[in-house]
């Protein structure tokens, strides 16, 4: 190839071949490939758009693992097989555990207006979660079409003075959805929230190649059942990856007690206009606290926070008592635990280390530096 008058050969000239992980599944990962290598491309490798990608060894010794969302470099494509091997993971932007997922740009929480009926201390926790993971947060509210429009503001209203703008949305009525496509687009998105709201049937609508199984809510719980399995990437036709994730009713607040309060953008609010006198403060009962005070949902925060607490004691406790104690195998299995020896003068002195003392006794009794009894 003649770049500007200068002869390049074909490993010159053809960029790295790059991509992202939409889904893993045991040791084999799906990436989709970036457009640039099209530049470079041979014409039966042009309809190529993912390669199915083993891991390779020396990734493996290192403890490197592959994500969904995760952005890689690949080696050795195999054109006509579709495979190639995954030789780097790039750095990350962001990373969620759960979901394991990579790179997340926005968590897209959904819930329902009207079946499931709205429970606000649930949206609350999800809301929490959500923001303990630093990541933007957008909400989304479903099924406006069963709630008048003067129900509608009073949600709006409320959930603005929790510090939120909600996009509501009809996926029946193909409602509301414009707004939302332009705030998917061209980003990672992981969409998130309890079963039943309809998150797999917005994906279905938002793309209409996709057919994810549609679950309908229980009667006689009021909630929806779990249709989804595994993560997986979706491609937007606007541009940008979705992510489904399973769905789930009550996620666990995981974030220590000092940093709850910045999961509220109330109380984050409330700290960037105040400081509160302590720099410890916890917000519960100390004096002149800057959180503190009559905003809606600070019970639910008092309520985390009491969960936070007992975690991080639990957690406390559990590494005192493994630094005491030891796991020993009993009968039938059970596991059985006994102290550990503080100290080594409850340990047998070794036999090697005996007959050294002696022989340096000895040669202190042929020196004259110690008399025998």
């Amino acid at each position: 190839m003649n770049v500007a008058g200068v002869e390049l050969n074909a490993a010159e000239a053809a960029p790295q071949l790059l991509g992202t992980v939409v889904a893993v599944q045991a040791n084999y990962y799906q990436v989709r490939l970036d457009t640039a290598h099209l530049l470079f491309a041979e014409p039966e490798t042009l309809e190529v758009t993912e390669l199915l990608c083993t891991r390779r060894a020396r990734l493996k010794k290192i403890g490197q693992q592959v994500m969904v969302g995760d952005r890689v470099q690949i080696e050795e494509p195999d054109w006509a097989g579709g495979r190639g091997a995954i030789a780097q993971v790039l750095t990350r932007t962001s990373e969620l555990s759960r979901p394991p997922i990579s790179n997340v740009d926005q968590i897209l929480l959904v819930f329902a207006l009207a079946e499931p009926t709205l429970d606000p201390h649930q949206l609350s926790r999800f809301l929490v979660k959500a923001e303990s993971t630093g990541i933007d947060v957008v909400l989304c509210l479903n099924k406006r079409d069963l709630l008048t429009p003067a129900e509608q503001e009073q949600w709006c209203d409320r959930l603005n003075q929790w510090g939120y703008a909600p996009i509501l949305i009809s996926v029946y009525q193909e409602d509301g959805l414009t707004e939302l496509q332009q705030r998917l687009s061209q980003k990672i998105t992981v969409v998130a929230g309890p079963s039943g709201v309809g998150k797999s049937s917005l994906i279905n609508h938002l793309i209409p190649t996709l057919d994810l199984r549609v679950g309908r809510v229980s009667g006689k719980l009021g909630r929806g059942r779990h249709t989804t399995r595994h993560v997986e990437l979706f491609e937007l036709p606007t541009g940008g990856l979705l992510a489904d994730t399973p769905g789930f009713n009550q996620p666990e607040v995981d974030s220590a007690p000092e940093d709850l309060a910045y999961c509220f953008p109330e109380a984050r609010q409330r700290l960037a206009s105040a400081n509160c006198q302590f720099s410890d403060c916890l917000h519960r009962d100390e004096p002149n606290c800057a959180v503190r005070g009559d905003w809606e949902r600070y019970e639910d925060y008092l309520n985390s926070l009491d969960e936070a607490v007992a975690r991080y004691t639990a957690i406390a406790r559990l590494k005192d008592a493994e630094s005491t104690t030891k796991v020993k195998s009993g009968e039938e299995g059970q596991v059985q635990y006994e102290p550990k020896l503080e100290t080594k003068r409850y340990r047998r002195v070794s036999r090697r280390v005996q007959q050294q003392n002696l022989k340096e006794l000895y040669k202190d009794m042929d020196s004259g530096l110690v008399e025998p009894d």
